[in-house]
Order: structure tokens, then C-alpha cells, then sequence
């Protein structure tokens, strides 16, 4: 049996068609909803803060999150550290994450242009007219925004140092 702690967490982790309806349930709410994606490998103070301030743009926030297969062909064949499900897991600890999606290819394109969230949301290194979905999130009424990143901190800086590089 269940407790009601795990209940919540993984009532967080939603496929497409589960995460669509509870957007459109939001949004009926006049929930402003925001959207970031990564592979969130090793959670680190750099992901904290930036999943943070996304969270501050609006009311709701979802992350599209990698598939062990995206990450693969993104990253290479030594990542992803931690599986997707303990990935998952762990957005859905952090109070400010309201869901959390699990996609298979390597952009969230086809994501982002099914959910059309409010705000998208990206790191401060990409240009806001490359930012993938972005011209369909602007099409829909939605705006894109870039925040800064924390210097000093990455998943592939933290396995580096682990093994000793």
C-alpha cells in the first residue's frame, strides 16, 4: 500500500493525454502555466535555482523531462547517471514542480507544441528565437523567457569530478 507522500509524488508524474487534461484544468483556473525541459541527471544548486525562478513566472510548473533513451543519443552511452523514473521522482519532491512529462525524442517539440503552455522557459545560453516551441508557444498567445544560469554547476562538471577528471 501506498502512503499518501508517494500518492503525491508520483500523481505528479503524468503521461501526455493525463498532463493535457490537467492543463486544461488549470487553465480553466486561470492558472498561468510554465514549461522547462531537461535531463536533470544529478539535481544540483544550478537546476534548484533555475527550476525556482521558472516557478516564479507563473502559478503552475511542468517539466518535460528526457527519456533514458533521449538522454543517450543527447549525452552518450554513459548517461543518463540515474534512470528516468529516479529522475522523475525526484522533480516530484520539489514542492514548486506541479508535473512532471517524460519525453521520448531528442527536443521537446512535439510536447510543447501539444501542452502550448503559457510560458516556456529556457536557459539564458539559448537566443529566444531558437528556443524549440517557442514560435508555437508566441503563436498561441504564450511568451518565451530565458533565465540565468548558476555559474559553476553541471551534471557533466559533477561526474567529472567524481571519476576523478
Amino acid at each position: 500500500m501506498r502512503t499518501d507522500i508517494e500518492q503525491t509524488l508520483l500523481s505528479k508524474i503524468q503521461d501526455l493525454t493525463s498532463l493535457k487534461a490537467t492543463m486544461n484544468a488549470w487553465k480553466s483556473e486561470r492558472k498561468k502555466v510554465v514549461f522547462t525541459n531537461g535531463v536533470f541527471d544529478l539535481l544540483h544548486t544550478g537546476h534548484i535555482t533555475y527550476m525556482a525562478k521558472a516557478a516564479e513566472l507563473g502559478d503552475k510548473l511542468v517539466i518535460g523531462l528526457n527519456s533514458d533513451s533521449s538522454v543517450k543519443r543527447i549525452k552518450g552511452p554513459d548517461r543518463p547517471v540515474n534512470d528516468q523514473n529516479s529522475r522523475a521522482l525526484l522533480l516530484a519532491a520539489l514542492f514548486f514542480v506541479d508535473a512532471i512529462v517524460v519525453f521520448e525524442e531528442d527536443t521537446p517539440h512535439q510536447l510543447i507544441s501539444t501542452l502550448l503552455p503559457d510560458v516556456l522557459v529556457k536557459g539564458a545560453d539559448y537566443a529566444i528565437e531558437n528556443i524549440v516551441g517557442g514560435k508555437e508557444v508566441i503563436a498561441n498567445g504564450g511568451e518565451v523567457k530565458t533565465i540565468d544560469f548558476v555559474d559553476g554547476y553541471s551534471s557533466t562538471a559533477i561526474i567529472q569530478k567524481i571519476k576523478g577528471r
